[in-house]
């Protein structure tokens, strides 16, 4: 999951919300946008399905699961 910060930013940047924006649709304060982003801490379950929704794709997606990992 060390990419899950980078597939949060880059669905963001490609979805044109900036981190505040974000942080409003998600129900997060601002700051915590930019912590997942850099690492620092991860989304809680909730968050994670909030971020599928938003931007589109899977949970499976945002954690980088693929099927070769359920094999």
């Amino acid at each position: 999951m060390e990419r899950l910060g980078e597939t949060i930013k880059d669905l963001r940047i490609e979805k044109g919300y900036t981190q505040p924006q974000l942080a409003k649709l998600v129900g997060v304060s601002n700051g915590i946008i930019s912590i997942w982003e850099n690492n620092i801490n991860e989304p809680k379950a909730t968050y994670i399905k909030r971020l599928a929704t938003i931007f589109g794709v899977s949970a499976d997606y945002l954690l980088g699961i693929n099927e070769n990992d359920l094999n």
